[in-house]
């Protein structure tokens, strides 16, 4: 029933976790940080392109599963800084397009490799 989802178009996972589980009717994305795919390397240590990036890591691996932006049903957003907030937010919902999906957003105290932002989500298939 579980099948792991890996694209090389997104970062390659830096521990013991899957770019994403497919369980048949739901896509769980293991959180994306900044990484250029082909590099592993952060794109920018600004934040609006970090956003972008976690954004784009996020398509490629929707794409591998057959889905779109339009079938992420959750999110959870971590940021470093609550200062980052309205940047993220607006560059996360140029990805998306109504009805938006569910979201967390929440400041944590550190995240991987000192990213200034991460995005985890939950996509339906339809």
């Amino acid at each position: 029933m579980f099948k792991a989802i890996s694209t090389d178009k997104a970062p390659a996972a830096i521990g013991p976790y899957s770019q994403a589980a497919d369980l048949g009717n739901l896509l769980f994305i293991s959180g994306q940080i900044p990484l250029d795919p082909e590099t592993m390397e952060f794109v920018s240590d600004d934040v609006d392109a970090q956003a972008h990036q976690v954004m784009k890591n996020l398509g490629a691996i929707l794409e591998e599963a057959g889905l779109t932006y339009r079938h992420v049903a959750k999110a959870n957003i971590y940021l470093a800084s609550m200062d980052d907030f309205a940047t993220v937010n607006e560059i996360y919902a140029s990805y998306l397009s109504e009805p938006y999906p569910a979201r967390a957003a929440v400041e944590v105290s550190k995240l991987p490799k000192g990213a200034k932002v991460e995005i985890e989500a939950v996509a339906v298939k339809e």
